[in-house]
């Protein structure tokens, strides 16, 4: 899809815009309501469709495709981002009231990291085409890593601040509790971050991490640098909302991890496949149409089977708890 820099310009100027109005509506620290991120999640699901919608008329049904596979694969991969984001305001207690400020100016920040690594990214594939084989290679080792790690079924997972916020706390130090929504206070003549700056970058930084496999992931489904950023901007300006909206049903998606691993895994062989084609290897290549199929069936039945399991073991949980009070009663 040829893009030009005027093109460029008014998306980068109307996702601003769109930014700021979400800041402006969510400016003043409170409780965000099921309701409230129920209405702006479906906000921001509507405006990436009509982005979507809007590369079908007046680009082309490929260029849109490729759009809606991007997106459904980042929206996808972030939901897993939000076990993270749990974990961050569990080990830095953040107010209720303030987790909304949090997580706008994380995600800002994350936005910011993540068109650095998709510029970088887009010049490495302009530049060497074999780049496609260790992309692959990647995605499909991270599938089988997700797939252990599911299986660890590891309970006790905790945040582990990674090097360089632990720098930039030892470097401009930290107040020992929050101060509104102030970033940095004053304390015996010397400017400190508060908790609240601390765990902003927390949750910008890590996200980096998760970039490593979904921006490789996404250029398994399209090249255009274009589709990449503006797929990327809509899921992730949408991951606030959708925080509130499904924080209790998350530890419900107990299948999620082996349902990207297969995305992931997919999408790695389809890499692989591109990388051999490009070297004049005759494969067959899976087409954007596929790819969307693929990705929402995974989607869809790791959704059901999730729900189903969980709900199963609610019931045995609900049953043991009932048989230890029905002994209590009896010793007693």
């Amino acid at each position: 899809m040829d893009v030009s820099l005027t093109l460029w310009a008014l998306t980068i100027l109307g996702l601003s815009a769109l930014i700021a109005v979400d800041f402006l509506i969510g400016r003043k620290p409170h409780d965000v309501s099921i309701k409230e991120a129920g209405i702006w999640t479906g906000v921001w699901i509507c405006l990436a469709a009509l982005f979507g919608l809007g590369l079908l008329l007046f680009g082309d049904s490929g260029a849109s495709g490729e759009f809606f596979a991007g997106f459904i694969t980042e929206k996808s991969l972030s939901v897993d981002n939000l076990f993270v984001f749990v974990l961050i305001m569990a080990k830095f207690a953040v107010p209720s009231h303030l987790q909304q400020r949090v997580l706008l100016i994380g995600v800002l920040i994350a936005l910011v990291l993540r068109a650095i690594f998709i510029a970088a990214g887009a010049a490495i594939i302009a530049s060497f085409s074999w780049v496609f084989f260790i992309f692959g290679a990647f995605l499909i080792y991270t599938a089988w890593k997700l797939i252990q790690e599911a299986r660890s079924d590891d309970e006790d997972e905790e945040f582990e601040e990674n090097r360089l916020l632990k720098t930039i706390e030892r470097r401009f130090g930290v107040s020992d509790r929050y101060e509104g929504t102030k970033l940095f206070i004053r304390r015996n003549g010397k400017r400190v971050l508060t908790p609240l700056m601390v765990v902003m970058l927390a949750i910008g930084t890590t996200d980096v991490l998760f970039a490593l496999d979904s921006i490789p992931a996404i250029f398994g489904l399209t090249q255009d640098p274009y589709i990449v950023f503006t797929a990327n901007a809509f899921a992730l300006m949408g991951l606030r909302q959708l925080y509130f909206l499904i924080g209790g049903l998350l530890r419900r998606l107990v299948h999620l991890s082996y349902g990207l691993s297969v995305i992931l895994g997919f999408i790695g062989v389809k890499l692989v496949l591109h990388a051999l084609h490009e070297t004049g290897v005759h494969v067959p290549e899976i087409s954007i149409p596929v790819s969307l199929a693929v990705i929402c069936g995974v989607l869809i039945i790791t959704t059901i089977t999730s729900l189903i399991a969980s709900k199963k073991q609610a019931e045995r949980d609900a049953a043991a708890k009932a048989e230890s009070d029905d002994r209590t009663n009896i010793g007693a």
